[in-house]
């Protein structure tokens, strides 16, 4: 699994934000490289103290390319874990990080939710783009309509994938993944640029293991969810995204006490909440969150009073 560590500037960081793309995504979806001081969520950590690793999932970047079967949401999980044991250890840039908070996307969201749920070694997890109120008719169509081999695309076509590997078809994932009101064109065009694949099969299991089960009770280390309110696949008309108060009261039956669950809603974003226009609040609240609960420093931190009320 192929990830860059990046330190804050001038500043001495004692944990480490491990972050995790989703289905389509690699390391990009975190790093953004278009208008980097609004989109790039990897920048606005280290602005604010934390040290990044930003990984490719297998299959994707420049991580390495098992044959499409093989990789699960569980492999996956497993190989995060690994960069998480190799990150305290020290045996990647030469410093160990006393502290590390997982984070992921979407379907890196579901491989996060099972590392943790596995290994419990981290200090907190961020979780954004899903909820367990799945909106099955959105995610069918998204699989009916716009995923399709990555052989048979331009981008991909050629470069060894099996059929297995999956990407978006072009000029689909505007409609997917964003909102019109938070829709930059420009970042759109970038997104299709530097799109990249999934397997099925990480996906099937994720959303079996991580969503369904639900594998997000063994958590236990403090956990933010967030997501857009406008998210297609997780949001739907009852309101369950309506507030961040109607989130919690949706997934604090999912969560057990020891992970203190806080929920951020995003007004007007849509799945790809990195991209959204509006992002900035969203980064602030992720920001204000990790302060609290771990804090950028070495040093422990004591989160404030009724935090997990």
């Amino acid at each position: 699994m192929h990830g860059t560590l990046c330190v804050p500037a001038g500043r001495t960081a004692g944990t480490v934000m491990v972050l995790v793309p989703g289905a389509t995504y690699n390391h990009t979806y975190w790093d953004f490289p278009y208008q980097p001081g609004t989109y790039n969520f990897r920048q606005a950590m280290n602005d604010a103290g934390y040290a990044t690793f930003v990984v490719d999932r297998l299959g994707t970047g420049a991580s390495s390319r098992p044959p499409s079967a093989l990789v699960t949401a569980s492999l996956q999980a497993r190989a995060v874990h690994q960069v998480i044991q190799a990150l305290r250890d020290g045996r990647i840039g030469g410093t160990g990080f006393r502290k590390v908070i997982l984070g992921g996307h979407s379907l890196g969201s579901l491989i996060s939710v099972i590392e943790e749920g596995t290994y419990n070694d981290t200090d907190a997890v961020l979780i954004t783009g899903i909820t367990h109120r799945i909106v099955a008719p959105a995610v069918v169509d998204i699989f009916t309509s716009s995923f399709y081999p990555a052989a048979l695309d331009p981008a991909f076509a050629g470069k060894g994938y099996d059929p297995g590997y999956l990407t978006t078809r072009p000029g689909t994932r505007g409609t997917d993944f964003y909102a019109p009101a938070t829709t930059d064109p420009a970042v759109l065009a970038t997104d299709e640029a530097t799109k990249d694949v999934f397997s099925p099969v990480e996906a099937a299991d994720g959303l079996g293991v991580a969503d369904l089960l639900p594998y997000s009770r063994g958590i236990q280390h403090p956990v933010l969810l967030t997501v857009g309110d406008q998210d297609r696949f997780f949001c739907d008309s009852s309101g369950n995204c309506g507030s961040s108060a109607a989130l919690k009261a949706q997934e604090d039956p999912y969560f057990g006490s020891a992970a203190c669950l806080n929920t951020y809603v995003q007004p007007g974003a849509g799945h790809d909440l990195n991209l959204a226009t509006n992002t900035v609040p969203y980064q602030r609240a992720v920001r204000d969150w990790a302060d609290a609960f771990v804090g950028a420093g070495p040093e422990p931190v004591t989160p404030p009073a009724k935090a997990c009320v």
